[in-house]
């Protein structure tokens, strides 16, 4: 039986198209194989509810060297105890190289453990799967794929065939431009609009209120789920949903892992790059004006951008359009 530790403790989003890991080791080794998770509190929401994951280990102080970890201390005494086979770091910050180093494990590969080239203008979640293709077959590292798993949500007595509308991201509480978010009068319109005919639900985390506050008061058809929701709850609406219409967020990442078609709002970020993981079954949507400036996040061009005509120049009208050609919607004009 193959024993496995694995290491993600980014943004949920990282952690949903990075589930893609857990599958390749079920498909290489066998469903029997054992697979340990380093995570976050929010990771954990994430992978309570996946059986194919063993024991989750919630690391919530990275930064907090071992001595004074009690968790730390754990993993480590635990990992002597099992000797697990792999250790698997989907994480290259400096602040995990001693827990790393002192995990028992016959091979530890990995971000900052192997030299690994990777190719340029490379969807982010196909590089992350290069970080453990040495231990796979060919035919499983290109099989393996996102998924994760919700949890009951009968309570909220949703309509069938509702579509998902999730306007915020994780910089909506940032001074200044939020350069991926969008126009809230735009936000208001687009609700208004697809109200008159389909229902709604709107998704956004708990905190965010005051965000929301700004595309408020809803027209009718409309269910608001703004923290609400914990992370399974959060998984199972939107793999309930017709589809989902979000920003570069997690939202967008969830969807593509359960097959909800996603209409992703993109400005700065690259169509390439950041865009949700594609496959066979999934369809997943970028609406961009792919300006000649873009994509420029975290680059010196977006922050001299002082009218983010990227996001704002989308309109409800083209988000319109781009539903009803893929079918999710019929003509509302």
């Amino acid at each position: 039986m193959i024993k496995i530790l694995i290491i993600r403790c980014g943004a949920l989003g990282d952690l949903v198209y990075s589930t893609s890991v857990i599958e390749a080791m079920k498909l290489q080794f066998g469903d029997n194989t054992i697979i340990d998770f380093i995570t976050t509190p929010i990771g954990k929401g994430l992978l309570i509810n996946d059986k194919r994951v063993n024991k989750i280990f919630i690391l919530k102080h990275k930064k907090i060297p071992i001595f004074l970890s009690t968790i730390k201390k754990e993993i480590i005494k635990y990992s002597k105890q099992l000797h697990y086979d792999y250790l698997i770091s989907l994480e290259s910050g400096k602040q995990f190289i001693s827990l790393i180093k002192h995990i028992e494990a016959k091979h530890k590969i990995g971000m900052g453990l192997e030299n690994i080239s990777l190719p340029e203008n490379t969807n982010r979640a196909y590089l992350t799967k290069l970080y453990y293709k040495s231990i796979l077959k060919d035919y499983f590292f290109e099989k393996a794929k996102p998924k994760i798993y919700g949890s009951n949500i009968s309570k909220y007595n949703l309509e069938s065939n509702f579509i998902v509308i999730a306007p915020s991201n994780s910089h909506n509480k940032k001074s200044g431009i939020n350069y991926r978010s969008w126009r809230f009068d735009y936000w208001k319109e687009l609700i208004q609009k697809l109200s008159k005919e389909y229902n709604l639900v709107i998704l956004g985390a708990k905190g965010e209120e005051d965000f929301f506050n700004h595309i408020k008061p809803y027209p009718t058809n409309v269910t608001d789920l703004v923290g609400h929701l914990n992370i399974g709850e959060l998984v199972s609406v939107v793999k309930n949903a017709k589809a989902s219409i979000c920003t570069d967020s997690a939202i967008g990442h969830i969807s593509a892992a359960v097959n909800t078609p996603v209409f992703v709002l993109m400005g700065p970020n690259s169509t390439i790059v950041d865009i949700p993981f594609s496959t066979k079954e999934n369809k997943i949507i970028p609406i961009s004006l792919h300006l000649a400036c873009s994509p420029c996040y975290k680059t010196i061009r977006m922050k001299q951008c002082k009218n983010n005509i990227c996001m704002g120049n989308i309109t409800p009208e083209m988000i319109l359009d781009t539903l009803q050609s893929h079918k999710i919607i019929k003509n509302i004009y």
